[in-house]
């Protein structure tokens, strides 16, 4: 591998680092405020727009889609050891 090849790899890799650790803190901050939605939703007995529930679900499905690339991203260090 050329020393250009290399500083591409650490580069993207360190970025995919720093872009896990943002979202780390950003996520659970999102997870305790949708804890507190459902809490007052349910203690309300109120709803919301469809637009949440759609909202809701294509977050989901990207979840997924970024669990499905780190999880390749991952094989293909590991497979290189």
């Amino acid at each position: 591998m050329n020393a250009e090849a290399t500083v591409t790899v650490e580069t993207s890799l360190a970025a995919l680092s720093e872009a896990l650790a943002k979202a780390s803190i950003d996520l659970a901050a999102v997870r305790v405020t949708l804890d507190l939605a459902r809490a007052n939703i349910a203690a309300r007995n109120t709803s919301l727009a469809r637009d949440v529930v759609s909202d809701a679900e294509k977050a989901i499905v990207h979840m997924r889609e970024t669990d499905e690339a780190l999880s390749h991203v991952l094989k293909k260090l590991h497979e290189r050891d």
